[in-house]
């Protein structure tokens, strides 16, 4: 075992973020400093043209250039560049807080595969979160995520996460859109990652600062 490697790495896939990813490194190095984690923060960049890698660089992280267009591209190959034990990805946009990773650090530590963020356990702003996607689409494709993967996930798409470097080894992804990004949910009930141990934690989602950069609609989510 690497003991020089970092415990965790704090995962933000980008595309023009620069508006909000200052803000969203501060609040990880905040919690990683409160929790006295040795951790990295990884920026998985997928092309931007605002001056966000810059902007992330002189906030003390590392960014990994990512030229395969997509989020679930962008988070697969910075997942892929990590060097942490456990990895928690979460957008760049500020819609979730990076200074509250203590439920997931907490969950990894135990020995857990996947944790996943669940926006429906802990709280939705007004209107960080459209009716048709709250009551309709999400309920129903995690439902069909819980049918054909058993994988207990209430919340497939909530965009915070963590899970461990060796789990994320033994899975196949694949796609280079939003459905990689659900993968690490769906993989772990399926046949070739043994056992998995999987929990949800409850999760705060504000309206996020900035248009989303990614697409990430239906058509996205159902594409393979």
């Amino acid at each position: 075992m690497d003991h020089s490697a970092p415990e965790l790495t704090v995962l933000m896939p980008c595309l023009n973020e620069a508006q909000t990813i200052g803000v969203c490194i501060r609040k990880a190095r905040a919690c990683i400093d409160r929790l006295g984690l040795n951790a990295e923060i990884v920026i998985a960049d997928n092309g931007s043209t605002d001056g966000s890698q810059a902007i992330a660089e002189r906030e003390g992280a590392r960014v990994v250039a990512v030229p395969e267009r997509g989020y679930g591209a962008a988070l697969y190959h910075g997942a892929l560049g990590s060097r942490g034990r456990y990895i928690i990805m979460g957008d760049a946009d500020d819609s979730y807080d990076f200074s509250r990773l203590d439920p997931f650090v907490e969950k990894l530590r135990e020995g857990n595969d996947l944790v996943m963020g669940n926006r429906f356990r802990g709280s939705i702003a007004e209107g960080a979160m459209p009716w048709k996607n709250r009551y309709i689409g999400n309920p129903a494709l995690s439902f069909v995520g819980r049918l054909f993967f058993r994988c207990p996930v209430a919340d497939f798409h909530c965009g915070i996460r963590g899970f461990s470097r060796a789990a994320f080894d033994r899975m196949d992804l694949q796609t280079t859109g939003c459905p990689r990004t659900h993968l690490p949910a769906a993989r772990p009930g399926r046949s070739g990652c043994g056992n998995p141990r999987v929990r949800r934690v409850g999760v705060a989602r504000r309206e996020a600062t900035r248009p989303i950069a990614f697409g990430r609609s239906l058509v996205d989510a159902l594409r393979r």
